[in-house]
Order: structure tokens, then sequence, then C-alpha cells
């Protein structure tokens, strides 16, 4: 006896529409007449937007999906597409590298977001509002170091960050108090199994009890 294994059968050549598709594929490919390819190639098309459902958010999802079936023919499917055929070349061409900022962060903890905000503090020269884009900054940094660093924050290592991050342009008095924040580990609770036992119980002797029921309720089964 032969079997099947999937050592022996060719490659996948896009996973994620399973080996039936890829044989449909090659079974359209090998039909003589061109009207009949393009009904088939129509049910494979509307099949793989059935079996990935998440490519209705991509834009132009229909094109995508055309596209694959070509990829999965080896570009050999000779069908009216109503998108250009894709060639091979294009899918070696690799995108350009965006590459990563080079910017430096002082205080990982607290972000890029939070020197751009003490920047355009320290451009505000009305007193009352610069004063509250301070505090609004001081808040969120303690937020942002308890979210980080799992633990609780004195406000005063808050306001030694905020005047270094600043050069010393932007501070708070020592008397305010920040919002309090603090992080709280989540405990699971322990499943009570006692209470279990005797749920466990109390539904066997209620059903022991409607089965004496029955048998009194029954005449053939008191004799």
């Amino acid at each position: 006896m032969n079997f099947d294994y999937n050592t022996t059968r060719n490659e996948l050549i896009l996973a994620e529409y399973g080996r039936n598709v890829q044989n449909m594929v090659k079974y359209i490919i090998e039909l003589p007449d061109r009207e009949e390819r393009n009904k088939y190639a129509q049910a494979v098309i509307d099949l793989m937007g059935f079996l990935n459902p998440h490519l209705r958010d991509v834009a132009d999802f229909k094109h995508k999906l055309w596209d694959h079936l070509h990829i999965i023919s080896g570009y050999q499917i000779d069908v009216d597409s109503p998108y250009p055929k894709p060639t091979p070349e294009a899918a070696l061409i690799k995108p350009d590298h965006i590459g990563y900022p080079q910017q430096k962060i002082k205080y990982k903890h607290y972000g890029k977001t939070v020197e751009v905000m003490i920047e355009k503090a320290k451009a505000v020269d009305e007193p009352e509002r610069r004063a509250a884009m301070v505090q609004g900054i001081a808040n969120f940094m303690k937020m942002a170091y308890v979210t980080w660093n799992k633990d609780s924050v004195a406000d005063e290592t808050i306001f030694k960050n905020l005047r270094e991050l600043s050069g010393g342009q932007l501070e708070l008095d020592d008397n305010v108090n920040l919002n309090k924040v603090e992080f709280k580990p989540v405990v699971s609770r322990p499943t009570n199994n006692n209470n279990r036992g005797r749920n466990n119980n109390n539904n066997k002797g209620r059903q022991n009890n409607n089965n004496r029921q029955q048998r009194n309720n029954n005449p053939k089964q008191r004799h």
C-alpha cells in the first residue's frame, strides 16, 4: 500500500489557501476552453476570499486575490483577469529599507512624547497655562514610570527628572501632589475545591430524591 505523505507532495506555494485550492488551480490550467477556465477561476477566487476573510480589510482585496491566483499557478494560468497580471520579477523586488529613528531618549520609560511635550511647555510664555502644562506632564510622567517599572515612585523623583529633561526650565513646587498611581499585580484567586465537592454532593442528592419519587409514582416499579 502506498501512503500519500506531505513530504512526497508538491510544495504548497501559498499555504494559507491549502492544497485543495492549489489542486483546483492546477486543474484550471489544464482546461482547454478559455470560457470554462474563466468560470472556474472566478469560483476559486470566491473560495479564496471565503478561506481568508481577513483580506476583506485590505484595500482592494479582490486585486490581491487575483494576484495570489496567478502566484499559485506559477504564473501559468491563462484567464481574463480584471487586473493586470503580476510577473515573477515583481515578486523579487524588495521594498526600500525604512530605517530606524536615530533619536536618543534620555529616559526610555517616559518616551519621546514627554520630551516633545516639555519642549512645547518651555515655549509657552503665559504663566498659568505653562503651570497647567507642567502639572499635566508631571502626572503623565508618573503614570509612565509606574507602568514601565511596575512599582510606585515618589513625587520627588518625578520632579528631579522633569528638571533634568527641561534643562532646569520647568519645575514644580515641592508641596505639589501628583496624581496617585500605584501598580497592583493581579492575584489569581484559588479555586475552592471544598465548595465544588459540596455542590456535587448536593446535585447527587437531588438526583437520588427524584429517582425515588419516580419509582413511587410508577405502580409497576413498586411490585
